[in-house]
C-alpha cells in the first residue's frame, strides 16, 4: 500500500521552519516532489539535504513513481487548490485507487503551525498593500484618522456594554486596523520612522518593567500593591513633577473628572469640594447625572463645558497645593 502525503505549511512561517515530525517524514519518504523546485519551501527542503523532484500535479503522473511506497508532496503555503483537487480525485476513485500497479492512500500532514498572533502579519501585509495601491489610504495622515480612532473606540465600548461577543470581536478588529494604519504611516516618517514592531516592542518592554512581581523578584500582597507599584514606576519613568501630568484633557468631562480625582487622591491631594447627594448604586447615580444634565438644559447651560471649567479650577488648585 502506497502513501501520498500532502505536507501543508503556514504562509506566516518562514519556509524550512518545519516540525520535527515533518522533517522525519521528509527524510524517510521514498520520494519528495513538488510543482516547482524553485518555490521557497521546495528550495529550503532541498537545501537541507532532502532530494526534491519536480513533478506535474496531475494525480496519475504524481503517483507514477515506480516502487515508491511513500510520496510526499510539498504544498506551497497558501495553496489550497491542489489539496482540494487531489482529495476530490481520491474520493471519486474511492479506495480502489491503483496507479502504476500500486494501491495508494491519501494523508495530510501539517509541517508548520501558526503561533498566536500570526494573523496580525496578514493585517500588516494588507495594510502595506492598501497604503501603496489605494488612493484614499495613501492620502491619510495621523491627523485625518483621529476621528475614525475615536469613533471605533466608542463603538468598541458600546459592544462591551451591550454584551455582544461577536460585535465586540468585530469592533476590536476595526480598532486594531487603526493601530496598524497609524503604524504604517509611522514607517514613512522621514526623520524618525517607526513601525508596528516598534509599537509592539514598546508596550512589551513597558509591561515587563511595570510588572516586577511577575518578571522580577518584587513581592506584592494583592491588586492594590500592583496598582501602587505601577503608578510609582510610571511617575519615575515619565519624570513628572505633578500628579496631573499626562492626563489627556481631551477626554469626555466625566471620564476626565474621575481621572483627575483619582490622580490627586493618590498624590495626597483629595478633592476639596462640597459634599454632594448620597448615592448607593449605579442606577441611582445614573439618574442623578441625568437629572443634572436636564437641569443644565433647563437653565440654558452646557453641562459638559461647565464640568470642564470646574475641572480646570480643580487642577489649578491641585498644582498650587503641590507647589506649596
Amino acid at each position: 500500500m502506497g502513501r501520498l502525503v500532502l505536507l501543508l505549511t503556514s504562509p506566516r512561517v518562514a519556509p524550512g521552519l518545519l516540525t520535527g515530525q515533518a522533517w522525519r517524514l521528509l527524510r524517510d519518504a521514498d520520494l519528495v516532489c513538488c510543482a516547482s523546485t524553485s518555490a521557497p519551501l521546495a528550495a529550503a527542503v532541498a537545501a537541507a539535504g532532502v532530494d526534491v523532484v519536480e513533478r506535474p500535479p496531475a494525480l496519475d503522473a504524481l503517483l507514477d513513481a515506480g516502487s515508491a511506497q511513500t510520496v510526499v508532496w510539498l504544498t506551497e503555503p497558501g495553496d489550497t487548490e491542489l489539496p482540494e483537487r487531489l482529495g476530490l480525485d481520491f474520493a471519486r476513485r474511492n479506495k480502489a485507487l491503483e496507479v502504476g500497479g500500486h494501491r495508494w492512500e491519501l494523508e495530510v500532514a501539517t509541517g508548520s503551525y501558526d503561533l498566536p498572533g500570526a494573523r496580525v502579519l496578514d493585517l500588516v501585509a494588507v495594510m502595506n498593500r492598501l497604503r501603496t495601491a489605494c488612493p484614499w489610504d495613501r492620502e491619510q495622515t495621523h491627523l485625518t484618522l483621529v476621528h475614525y480612532l475615536i469613533e471605533e473606540t466608542y463603538e468598541t465600548v458600546e459592544a462591551i456594554e451591550a454584551g455582544d461577543s461577536d460585535d465586540l470581536r468585530e469592533e476590536l478588529g476595526d480598532l486594531l486596523l487603526q493601530i496598524a494604519f497609524h503604524a504604517r504611516i509611522g514607517q514613512e516618517d522621514p526623520g524618525r520612522p517607526w513601525d508596528i514592531d516598534d509599537v509592539a516592542a514598546g508596550i512589551v518592554d513597558k509591561l515587563v518593567r511595570r510588572h516586577p512581581h511577575v518578571f522580577a523578584d518584587v513581592a506584592v500582597s494583592g491588586p492594590g500593591d500592583v496598582e501602587t507599584n505601577w503608578h510609582t514606576l510610571k511617575t519615575a519613568e515619565k519624570a513628572r513633577t505633578s500628579a496631573l501630568d499626562g492626563v489627556p484633557l481631551a477626554m469626555p468631562a466625566l471620564t476626565l473628572a474621575d481621572k483627575l480625582l483619582s490622580r490627586s487622591a493618590q498624590a495626597g491631594h483629595p478633592a476639596a469640594v462640597g459634599a454632594g447627594p448620597t448615592v448607593t448604586d449605579a442606577e441611582q447615580l445614573g439618574d442623578l447625572l441625568l437629572q443634572t444634565v436636564a437641569a443644565a438644559r433647563e437653565a440654558g447651560l452646557d453641562a459638559e463645558q461647565s464640568l470642564r471649567s470646574a475641572l480646570r479650577r480643580f487642577a489649578s488648585d491641585v498644582r498650587a497645593r503641590e507647589l506649596g
